[in-house]
Protein backbone atom coordinates (compact mmCIF):
# COMPACT_ATOMS: atom_id res chain seq x y z
CA UNK A 1 0.00 0.00 0.00
CA UNK A 2 1.67 3.43 -0.99
CA UNK A 3 2.42 5.45 2.21
CA UNK A 4 0.91 8.63 0.32
CA UNK A 5 -2.37 6.89 0.30
CA UNK A 6 -1.94 5.34 3.72
CA UNK A 7 -1.23 8.55 5.33
CA UNK A 8 -4.80 10.25 4.05
CA UNK A 9 -6.53 7.40 5.30
CA UNK A 10 -4.92 7.64 8.89
CA UNK A 11 -4.37 10.83 9.82
CA UNK A 12 -6.81 13.61 8.34
CA UNK A 13 -4.73 16.80 7.26
CA UNK A 14 -6.00 20.24 8.41
CA UNK A 15 -2.68 21.88 7.15
CA UNK A 16 -3.99 20.56 3.49
CA UNK A 17 -7.47 22.86 3.65
CA UNK A 18 -7.47 25.88 1.61
CA UNK A 19 -3.78 25.69 0.94
CA UNK A 20 -2.37 27.77 -1.53
CA UNK A 21 -1.24 25.79 -4.40
CA UNK A 22 2.75 24.80 -4.58
CA UNK A 23 4.81 27.24 -5.25
CA UNK A 24 6.55 27.22 -9.00
CA UNK A 25 9.90 26.12 -9.00
CA UNK A 26 11.67 26.34 -5.82
CA UNK A 27 15.12 27.09 -5.22
CA UNK A 28 16.83 27.38 -2.09
CA UNK A 29 20.54 28.83 -1.08
CA UNK A 30 22.92 27.65 1.71
CA UNK A 31 24.69 30.52 2.78
CA UNK A 32 25.86 28.05 5.68
CA UNK A 33 29.56 28.80 4.50
CA UNK A 34 29.57 32.57 3.99
CA UNK A 35 26.74 33.88 6.21
CA UNK A 36 26.14 30.93 8.64
CA UNK A 37 30.19 31.41 10.07
CA UNK A 38 29.57 35.42 11.00
CA UNK A 39 28.10 33.97 14.71
CA UNK A 40 31.10 35.13 17.16
CA UNK A 41 30.52 31.33 18.52
CA UNK A 42 30.99 29.51 15.47
CA UNK A 43 34.53 28.14 14.28
CA UNK A 44 35.42 29.16 9.99
CA UNK A 45 36.01 25.13 9.37
CA UNK A 46 39.26 24.32 7.60
CA UNK A 47 39.50 24.16 3.72
CA UNK A 48 38.99 20.39 3.45
CA UNK A 49 35.47 21.01 5.78
CA UNK A 50 34.27 23.36 3.34
CA UNK A 51 34.97 21.23 0.59
CA UNK A 52 32.87 18.61 2.09
CA UNK A 53 30.17 21.05 2.51
CA UNK A 54 29.86 21.64 -0.74
CA UNK A 55 29.86 17.58 -1.92
CA UNK A 56 26.67 17.54 0.68
CA UNK A 57 24.52 20.46 -1.14
CA UNK A 58 25.27 18.90 -4.01
CA UNK A 59 24.10 15.73 -2.74
CA UNK A 60 20.95 17.35 -1.21
CA UNK A 61 20.26 18.97 -4.74
CA UNK A 62 20.10 22.52 -3.18
CA UNK A 63 21.26 24.44 -6.45
CA UNK A 64 22.81 27.88 -4.75
CA UNK A 65 25.46 28.53 -2.30
CA UNK A 66 27.60 31.49 -0.77
CA UNK A 67 30.76 29.85 -1.01
CA UNK A 68 32.00 33.17 0.86
CA UNK A 69 33.01 37.19 1.06
CA UNK A 70 36.48 37.49 -0.25
CA UNK A 71 37.43 40.53 0.85
CA UNK A 72 40.44 39.33 2.81
CA UNK A 73 43.70 36.81 1.52
CA UNK A 74 42.62 33.71 3.22
CA UNK A 75 38.76 33.99 2.80
CA UNK A 76 39.64 35.38 -1.06
CA UNK A 77 41.97 31.98 -1.14
CA UNK A 78 39.26 29.65 -0.38
CA UNK A 79 36.67 30.92 -2.25
CA UNK A 80 38.88 30.07 -5.42
CA UNK A 81 39.66 26.85 -4.25
CA UNK A 82 35.34 26.25 -3.28
CA UNK A 83 34.85 27.29 -7.36
CA UNK A 84 37.49 25.01 -8.34
CA UNK A 85 36.35 22.36 -6.30
CA UNK A 86 32.47 22.71 -7.70
CA UNK A 87 34.38 22.79 -11.08
CA UNK A 88 36.57 19.74 -11.06
CA UNK A 89 33.34 17.62 -9.91
CA UNK A 90 31.06 19.17 -12.07
CA UNK A 91 29.09 20.18 -8.89
CA UNK A 92 25.30 21.03 -9.72
CA UNK A 93 25.98 24.41 -7.49
CA UNK A 94 25.50 28.08 -8.88
CA UNK A 95 28.40 29.73 -6.46
CA UNK A 96 27.68 33.16 -5.56
CA UNK A 97 29.95 35.23 -3.54
CA UNK A 98 29.00 38.59 -1.16
CA UNK A 99 30.14 41.92 -1.68
CA UNK A 100 29.16 45.58 0.02
CA UNK A 101 28.94 47.73 -3.06
CA UNK A 102 32.00 48.80 -2.96
CA UNK A 103 33.93 48.53 -6.46
CA UNK A 104 36.72 46.90 -4.46
CA UNK A 105 34.58 44.04 -3.10
CA UNK A 106 33.18 43.55 -6.80
CA UNK A 107 36.86 43.53 -8.06
CA UNK A 108 37.55 40.76 -5.85
CA UNK A 109 34.78 38.50 -6.63
CA UNK A 110 35.69 38.80 -10.02
CA UNK A 111 39.18 37.87 -9.42
CA UNK A 112 38.01 34.60 -7.56
CA UNK A 113 36.01 34.07 -10.93
CA UNK A 114 38.66 34.38 -13.30
CA UNK A 115 41.08 32.35 -11.66
CA UNK A 116 38.69 29.75 -11.09
CA UNK A 117 37.24 29.81 -14.13
CA UNK A 118 33.91 30.13 -13.44
CA UNK A 119 30.98 32.19 -13.25
CA UNK A 120 30.55 33.44 -9.79
CA UNK A 121 27.57 35.31 -9.04
CA UNK A 122 27.98 38.71 -6.99
CA UNK A 123 25.84 39.28 -4.49
CA UNK A 124 26.45 42.91 -3.27
CA UNK A 125 24.16 44.72 -0.66
CA UNK A 126 23.33 47.88 0.93
CA UNK A 127 21.64 48.50 3.73
CA UNK A 128 18.97 50.56 3.15
CA UNK A 129 16.70 51.51 6.43
CA UNK A 130 16.54 54.97 7.38
CA UNK A 131 17.88 53.78 11.02
CA UNK A 132 20.84 52.80 8.83
CA UNK A 133 21.10 55.43 6.92
CA UNK A 134 21.17 57.54 9.80
CA UNK A 135 23.58 55.34 11.27
CA UNK A 136 25.89 55.52 8.82
CA UNK A 137 25.69 59.16 7.27
CA UNK A 138 23.89 57.99 4.03
CA UNK A 139 21.86 60.00 1.39
CA UNK A 140 20.09 58.06 -1.07
CA UNK A 141 21.60 59.92 -3.58
CA UNK A 142 24.88 58.22 -2.55
CA UNK A 143 23.20 54.68 -2.05
CA UNK A 144 22.09 55.41 -5.58
CA UNK A 145 25.61 55.81 -7.03
CA UNK A 146 26.91 52.83 -4.80
CA UNK A 147 24.50 50.73 -6.40
CA UNK A 148 24.99 51.50 -9.79
CA UNK A 149 28.87 50.97 -9.31
CA UNK A 150 28.69 47.76 -8.11
CA UNK A 151 26.43 46.51 -10.37
CA UNK A 152 27.46 47.69 -13.49
CA UNK A 153 30.74 46.50 -12.93
CA UNK A 154 29.60 42.73 -12.25
CA UNK A 155 27.60 42.64 -15.55
CA UNK A 156 30.32 44.66 -17.28
CA UNK A 157 31.96 41.20 -16.68
CA UNK A 158 29.84 39.16 -17.66
CA UNK A 159 28.62 37.81 -14.24
CA UNK A 160 25.74 37.03 -12.65
CA UNK A 161 24.50 39.74 -10.09
CA UNK A 162 22.13 39.16 -7.52
CA UNK A 163 21.36 43.00 -5.40
CA UNK A 164 20.46 42.86 -1.89
CA UNK A 165 18.73 45.28 0.37
CA UNK A 166 19.96 44.75 3.67
CA UNK A 167 17.11 45.57 6.25
CA UNK A 168 14.29 45.18 3.63
CA UNK A 169 11.67 44.37 6.15
CA UNK A 170 12.27 48.24 7.86
CA UNK A 171 12.93 49.96 5.02
CA UNK A 172 10.69 52.96 3.44
CA UNK A 173 9.04 51.93 0.04
CA UNK A 174 10.13 54.77 -1.58
CA UNK A 175 13.96 53.87 -0.83
CA UNK A 176 13.79 50.18 -2.16
CA UNK A 177 11.68 51.21 -5.59
CA UNK A 178 14.89 53.64 -6.39
CA UNK A 179 17.25 51.11 -5.03
CA UNK A 180 16.05 48.31 -7.05
CA UNK A 181 15.21 49.03 -9.95
CA UNK A 182 18.47 51.09 -10.22
CA UNK A 183 20.31 47.62 -9.89
CA UNK A 184 18.14 46.32 -12.41
CA UNK A 185 18.59 48.60 -14.74
CA UNK A 186 22.06 48.36 -14.54
CA UNK A 187 22.20 44.49 -14.54
CA UNK A 188 21.22 42.59 -11.76
CA UNK A 189 18.79 39.53 -12.59
CA UNK A 190 17.67 38.85 -8.95
CA UNK A 191 17.20 40.78 -6.28
CA UNK A 192 16.78 39.74 -2.68
CA UNK A 193 14.67 40.86 0.07
CA UNK A 194 16.74 40.15 3.32
CA UNK A 195 15.06 40.14 6.63
CA UNK A 196 18.21 41.26 8.33
CA UNK A 197 17.77 41.50 11.69
CA UNK A 198 14.75 38.79 11.85
CA UNK A 199 11.97 41.24 11.86
CA UNK A 200 9.48 40.50 10.37
CA UNK A 201 6.07 38.16 11.05
CA UNK A 202 4.86 36.32 8.27
CA UNK A 203 2.18 38.96 7.40
CA UNK A 204 4.54 41.63 7.03
CA UNK A 205 6.64 39.03 4.73
CA UNK A 206 3.23 38.57 2.37
CA UNK A 207 3.07 42.25 2.40
CA UNK A 208 6.70 43.25 1.24
CA UNK A 209 6.77 40.50 -1.43
CA UNK A 210 3.55 42.14 -2.84
CA UNK A 211 4.82 45.89 -3.08
CA UNK A 212 8.16 44.50 -4.36
CA UNK A 213 5.92 42.35 -7.15
CA UNK A 214 3.28 44.56 -8.32
CA UNK A 215 4.83 48.13 -7.39
CA UNK A 216 8.79 48.07 -7.57
CA UNK A 217 8.71 45.18 -10.45
CA UNK A 218 5.90 45.50 -12.18
CA UNK A 219 8.01 46.39 -15.24
CA UNK A 220 10.35 43.28 -14.92
CA UNK A 221 8.41 40.46 -14.34
CA UNK A 222 11.27 38.34 -15.41
CA UNK A 223 13.78 39.39 -12.28
CA UNK A 224 13.89 36.51 -9.75
CA UNK A 225 13.39 37.24 -6.06
CA UNK A 226 14.93 35.78 -3.38
CA UNK A 227 14.25 35.85 0.19
CA UNK A 228 17.12 36.16 3.34
CA UNK A 229 15.44 35.65 6.68
CA UNK A 230 17.09 35.68 10.55
CA UNK A 231 15.62 34.52 13.75
CA UNK A 232 15.37 36.91 15.60
CA UNK A 233 11.67 36.68 16.88
CA UNK A 234 11.65 32.62 16.55
CA UNK A 235 10.04 33.30 12.93
CA UNK A 236 12.76 32.48 10.45
CA UNK A 237 11.26 29.23 9.33
CA UNK A 238 7.50 30.40 9.00
CA UNK A 239 8.63 33.72 7.04
CA UNK A 240 10.80 31.25 4.62
CA UNK A 241 7.72 29.38 4.20
CA UNK A 242 5.25 32.23 3.82
CA UNK A 243 8.07 34.18 1.56
CA UNK A 244 7.68 31.19 -1.04
CA UNK A 245 3.72 31.02 -0.37
CA UNK A 246 3.41 34.42 -1.43
CA UNK A 247 6.11 33.92 -4.80
CA UNK A 248 9.53 34.37 -4.28
CA UNK A 249 11.42 32.30 -6.87
CA UNK A 250 14.25 31.40 -3.87
CA UNK A 251 15.04 31.49 0.14
CA UNK A 252 17.94 31.46 1.95
CA UNK A 253 19.32 29.25 4.96
CA UNK A 254 22.43 28.17 6.93
CA UNK A 255 22.42 24.52 8.49
CA UNK A 256 21.44 24.46 11.83
CA UNK A 257 20.50 28.22 11.57
CA UNK A 258 23.91 29.66 12.37
CA UNK A 259 24.46 32.96 11.59
CA UNK A 260 24.91 36.56 13.56
CA UNK A 261 23.29 36.68 16.63
CA UNK A 262 20.72 33.85 17.05
CA UNK A 263 20.99 33.22 13.11
CA UNK A 264 19.43 33.04 9.85
CA UNK A 265 16.43 30.58 8.41
CA UNK A 266 17.48 26.54 9.34
CA UNK A 267 17.62 25.19 5.88
CA UNK A 268 17.45 21.93 7.25
CA UNK A 269 14.42 22.01 8.71
CA UNK A 270 13.49 24.39 5.54
CA UNK A 271 13.95 21.23 3.77
CA UNK A 272 12.30 18.84 5.74
CA UNK A 273 9.08 21.40 5.84
CA UNK A 274 8.97 21.83 2.32
CA UNK A 275 9.57 17.57 1.75
CA UNK A 276 6.50 17.06 4.05
CA UNK A 277 4.56 18.99 2.29
CA UNK A 278 4.71 17.77 -0.93
CA UNK A 279 6.63 20.42 -2.32
CA UNK A 280 10.34 19.09 -2.48
CA UNK A 281 11.19 15.81 -4.60
CA UNK A 282 15.07 15.57 -3.16
CA UNK A 283 16.49 12.89 -1.69
CA UNK A 284 17.28 13.97 1.78
CA UNK A 285 19.11 11.22 2.78
CA UNK A 286 22.56 12.98 3.41
CA UNK A 287 21.16 15.70 5.45
CA UNK A 288 22.01 14.39 9.14
CA UNK A 289 25.71 13.88 7.85
CA UNK A 290 25.80 17.28 7.14
CA UNK A 291 23.94 18.12 10.04
CA UNK A 292 26.80 16.47 11.61
CA UNK A 293 29.68 18.15 10.18
CA UNK A 294 28.39 21.59 10.93
CA UNK A 295 27.57 20.60 14.71
CA UNK A 296 30.62 19.33 14.69
CA UNK A 297 33.46 21.06 12.61
CA UNK A 298 31.90 24.66 13.09
CA UNK A 299 31.02 24.14 16.66
CA UNK A 300 27.63 24.74 16.47
CA UNK A 301 25.78 22.88 19.69
CA UNK A 302 22.93 20.70 18.71
CA UNK A 303 20.09 21.06 21.16
CA UNK A 304 18.77 17.77 22.39
CA UNK A 305 15.11 18.71 21.38
CA UNK A 306 16.15 19.91 18.03
CA UNK A 307 14.10 19.17 15.43
CA UNK A 308 14.59 15.95 13.34
CA UNK A 309 18.18 15.79 13.98
CA UNK A 310 18.61 16.00 18.00
CA UNK A 311 19.01 13.31 20.40
CA UNK A 312 15.74 12.94 21.73
CA UNK A 313 13.56 13.65 18.17
CA UNK A 314 12.37 10.45 18.26
CA UNK A 315 12.61 8.84 21.98
CA UNK A 316 10.70 8.70 24.37
CA UNK A 317 10.60 7.22 28.21
CA UNK A 318 6.95 8.23 29.06
CA UNK A 319 4.92 5.68 29.28
CA UNK A 320 1.50 6.21 27.12
CA UNK A 321 3.90 7.47 24.31
CA UNK A 322 6.07 4.58 24.54
CA UNK A 323 3.05 1.85 24.70
CA UNK A 324 1.36 3.31 21.55
CA UNK A 325 4.98 3.10 19.39
CA UNK A 326 5.22 -0.24 21.22
CA UNK A 327 1.79 -1.80 19.94
CA UNK A 328 2.26 -0.11 16.81
CA UNK A 329 5.75 -2.11 16.49
CA UNK A 330 4.21 -5.77 17.80
CA UNK A 331 1.78 -4.96 14.62
CA UNK A 332 5.03 -5.01 12.88
CA UNK A 333 4.06 -1.75 10.89
CA UNK A 334 6.89 0.55 11.20
CA UNK A 335 4.67 3.17 9.13
CA UNK A 336 2.21 3.23 11.87
CA UNK A 337 5.21 3.23 14.62
CA UNK A 338 6.44 6.43 13.07
CA UNK A 339 3.98 8.30 13.31
CA UNK A 340 1.72 7.41 15.69
CA UNK A 341 3.74 10.15 17.74
CA UNK A 342 5.17 11.93 15.48
CA UNK A 343 4.58 14.56 13.02
CA UNK A 344 7.76 13.73 10.57
CA UNK A 345 8.47 10.15 9.48
CA UNK A 346 11.46 9.00 11.15
CA UNK A 347 12.94 6.84 8.44
CA UNK A 348 13.18 9.67 5.87
CA UNK A 349 16.20 11.23 7.70
CA UNK A 350 17.86 7.69 8.49
CA UNK A 351 16.34 7.39 12.45
CA UNK A 352 13.95 5.18 14.25
CA UNK A 353 11.73 5.49 17.41
CA UNK A 354 13.74 4.60 20.08
CA UNK A 355 12.40 3.66 24.00
CA UNK A 356 13.86 4.31 27.22
CA UNK A 357 13.54 3.65 30.64
CA UNK A 358 12.36 6.53 33.30
CA UNK A 359 10.46 8.04 36.23
CA UNK A 360 7.35 8.07 33.92
CA UNK A 361 7.64 4.74 31.88
CA UNK A 362 5.39 1.46 31.99
CA UNK A 363 5.81 -1.94 31.62
CA UNK A 364 5.78 -1.38 28.07
CA UNK A 365 8.87 0.86 27.91
CA UNK A 366 10.56 -1.98 29.93
CA UNK A 367 9.54 -5.26 28.15
CA UNK A 368 10.49 -3.59 24.81
CA UNK A 369 13.67 -2.28 26.43
CA UNK A 370 14.80 -6.11 27.40
CA UNK A 371 13.33 -7.54 23.99
CA UNK A 372 15.43 -5.73 22.14
CA UNK A 373 18.65 -6.48 23.64
CA UNK A 374 17.67 -9.88 23.95
CA UNK A 375 16.94 -10.00 27.38
CA UNK A 376 14.30 -12.46 28.72
CA UNK A 377 11.66 -9.70 30.15
CA UNK A 378 10.53 -11.76 33.42
CA UNK A 379 7.54 -10.21 35.16
CA UNK A 380 10.35 -10.08 38.34
CA UNK A 381 12.99 -8.63 36.37
CA UNK A 382 10.09 -6.06 34.57
CA UNK A 383 9.26 -4.98 38.49
CA UNK A 384 12.60 -4.46 39.99
CA UNK A 385 13.48 -2.10 36.34
CA UNK A 386 10.06 -0.26 37.11
CA UNK A 387 11.07 0.20 40.48
CA UNK A 388 14.66 2.06 39.94
CA UNK A 389 13.13 3.70 37.04
CA UNK A 390 10.47 5.18 39.45
CA UNK A 391 12.92 6.82 41.79
CA UNK A 392 15.14 8.01 39.47
CA UNK A 393 15.35 11.44 38.42
CA UNK A 394 16.50 10.86 34.65
CA UNK A 395 16.15 7.89 32.17
CA UNK A 396 18.25 5.07 32.97
CA UNK A 397 21.73 4.07 31.23
CA UNK A 398 22.26 1.12 29.69
CA UNK A 399 25.16 0.36 31.77
CA UNK A 400 22.45 0.96 34.69
CA UNK A 401 19.89 -1.38 33.25
CA UNK A 402 22.81 -4.05 32.49
CA UNK A 403 23.96 -4.02 36.13
CA UNK A 404 19.98 -4.14 37.50
CA UNK A 405 19.64 -7.12 35.14
CA UNK A 406 23.15 -8.91 36.30
CA UNK A 407 22.07 -8.02 39.77
CA UNK A 408 18.50 -9.87 39.52
CA UNK A 409 19.95 -12.55 37.83
CA UNK A 410 22.83 -13.64 40.74
CA UNK A 411 19.52 -12.61 43.37
CA UNK A 412 17.72 -15.37 41.59
CA UNK A 413 20.42 -17.89 41.54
Amino acid sequence: MPDDFRTSELIYDWNALDTPPKPRDIELSDETLRDGLQSPSIVDPPIEKKRQALHYIHALGIPNANIAMPTGPRTKAEAIELAREIAKHKLKIHPNCAARTVVADVQAIIDVSQAAGLPIEVSTFIGSSAIRKLAEGWNLEQMQRHVEQAVTLGAKHQLPVMFVTEDTSRAHPDTLRVLYRTAVVCGAYRITLADTVGHSTPRGVRNLVRFIREDVLAKYPKIRVDWHGHNDRGLALANSLAALEAGVDCVHGTILGIGERVGNTALDQLLVNLKLLGWLENDLSKLPEYCRLVAEDCGAPLPFNYPVFGRDAFRTSTGVHAAAVIKAKEKGDDFLANRIYSAVPAELFGRKQEIEIGPASGHHNVEHWLKEHKIAPHPALVQALLERAKHARTVLSEPQIIQIVKTHIQQEV
